[in-house]
């Protein structure tokens, strides 16, 4: 065997499972020079969606294993995607500020806009594109319950990675779809749902799932513009103009297509509802030898094939939503040596004895006969420069500004009026924060919205009662929003902008 044949046998291997259109679908995929090599594709019955039986199908092991999924030469590891129907998307935005910051601002502004207690969600989040001093955040959320829900049906598999599946849809989409980095809407229809993927910079950010798909649009046959027609392409217009919002222009809509006269009917009927939309179709030439998936092939395992791509691609910035969940066996997080629970007994040890030793030399020892033995042995110099340098520490620490201090502080100003309203019915109380700018030598600025006006009013009044919070300077406006009837508008809230100062740090 020569050295490119040993190479070729080393390069990294995928195997991909997902469900589609209620059946379990496997692809095993390989990078080579660039482009990628399918081995091999497998579907189950429809209607047969048990993972540890298919898994089996497929060649995997299944049950308790020190390691994930891997060959005998550690290259080949498996994928599985998470169906993202009910995962929600948020688009927020934080000052430019440091990672660290930026998260205590998404965790905060997570707890005012998740429909459930953050202790029973589970969300993840990645920064976008910087303008004008905001970083843009897209999260995603999920129930913890659906989450755990999941790992536990493949957990027998012990993936390497669990992804949502419509991050795989982009992947594919800019791998074998089109090349294009311009903002558009994503339409992948399947046979009985729908997802609408916002697309910015060549990332996912948005993303709606409809309870429709082509086999509902083919069974109501569009000529006749049926009911189930007209209220499938008006939900594909509400989608489009919700991520169209506050922009100069509408987003092109794009449609993945397998070219059959279904696709050609739909992306009719988009064109017709006045959506600029286009189909996609798959480029096969990406593929190299081996098995060469044609068009429909391609459009049938997008999401599998989209997995595979993500798990090859090591930069990917991924939404991770089983980080906390699930961790792949023989992937746990590495500790520092003090956490070892033999190093830690070698430690306690050692502690009790001198505790033993110090105790009964302090206790036999006179106060002056100490101080006498610190000055002969030269250690006073020592450990007066030690408490001099503490000192100093203390005096600087005292000029930085703590901003996650400053943020628990806002978070708890909101959150102790909203725990006092939480009974009162047929209200939606809550205070939800949008931006915070802080600079030194300004006043700290936050903008965000309320339910109502006692609670920004009461909300005002916390913030004036911290110590390290002056001069309080609120302005509101109210929310309205047309409500359909004559003249009519419905209340929204309260808009606000509040400055104040922060200790001696904005003066």
């Amino acid at each position: 065997m020569n050295a490119n044949e040993h190479d070729s046998q080393k390069q990294q291997s995928v195997i991909a499972i997902a469900k589609t259109d209620d059946e379990l679908r496997a692809v095993e995929l390989r990078e080579h020079n660039g482009a990628f090599e399918v081995l091999w594709t497998k579907s189950s019955a429809t209607g047969e969606t048990n993972w540890q039986a298919f898994a089996a199908e497929c060649g995997l092991s299944t049950g308790p294993k020190e390691h994930a999924q891997f060959d005998d030469n550690g290259e080949k590891i498996v994928v599985i995607g998470f169906d993202s129907a009910g995962t929600a998307f948020y688009r927020l935005n934080t000052p430019a500020v440091e990672k660290k910051e930026i998260e205590a601002i998404v965790k905060l502004q997570a707890e005012s806009r998740l429909p459930l207690p953050v202790e029973q969600m589970e969300f993840a989040w990645r920064t976008d594109r910087i303008n004008n001093g905001q970083v843009a955040v897209t999260m995603a959320a999920s129930r913890k319950q659906n989450v755990q829900a999941f790992v536990d049906k493949v957990r027998g598999i012990q993936p390497a990675h669990i992804l949502l599946d419509c991050e795989a849809v982009i992947k594919t989409w800019k791998t074998l779809f089109s090349k294009s980095k311009k903002d558009a809407v994503i339409i992948n229809a399947a046979a009985r749902n729908t997802q609408a993927c916002l697309i910015e910079d060549g990332q996912l950010s948005n993303s709606v799932t409809l309870d429709m798909g082509i086999k509902d649009f083919e069974d109501s046959v569009p000529e006749e513009q049926t009911e189930t027609t007209e209220r499938y392409i008006q939900d594909i217009r509400s989608v489009v103009d919700l991520f169209s919002h506050e922009r100069t222009k509408e987003l092109p809509v794009i449609v993945l297509s397998d070219g059959s006269a279904a696709f050609v009917s739909f992306i009719s009927a988009l064109k017709s509802a006045g959506l600029n939309a286009q189909a996609a179709s798959p480029k096969p030439a990406k593929q190299s030898a081996q098995i060469k998936l044609g068009a429909e092939d391609i459009y049938k395992y997008r999401v599998q094939i989209g997995l595979a791509l993500i798990a090859i691609d090591i930069d990917t910035d991924k939404l991770n939503l089983f980080e906390h969940v699930y961790n792949p066996a023989g992937k746990e997080k590495p500790q520092h040596w003090l956490y070892s629970p033999k190093v830690a007994y070698t430690i306690t040890a050692v502690i009790l004895a001198l505790f033993v030793i110090i105790s009964y030399a302090v206790a036999i020892a006179r106060p002056d006969a100490i101080e006498e033995h610190i000055k002969a042995s030269g250690a006073e110099a020592d450990i007066n420069m030690l408490m001099e340098r503490q000192k100093l520490k203390k005096v600087i620490a005292q000029q930085r500004p703590d901003l996650l201090d400053l943020l628990n502080e806002i978070t708890s100003c909101g959150q102790s009026n909203q725990r006092s309203q939480r009974n009162r019915p047929g209200r939606n109380n809550a205070i939800q924060l949008e931006s915070f700018h802080f600079k030194k030598g300004q006043p700290v600025t936050i903008t965000g919205q309320a339910s109502n006006n006692d609670l920004f009013y009461s909300f005002e009044k916390n913030l004036e009662e911290k110590a390290d919070i002056k001069d309080v300077k609120p302005s509101a406006t109210q929310n309205t929003t047309n409500a359909g009837a004559p003249g009519g508008e419905r209340n929204r809230g309260i808009k606000f902008t509040i400055t104040f100062h922060y200790k001696n740090f904005t003066k």
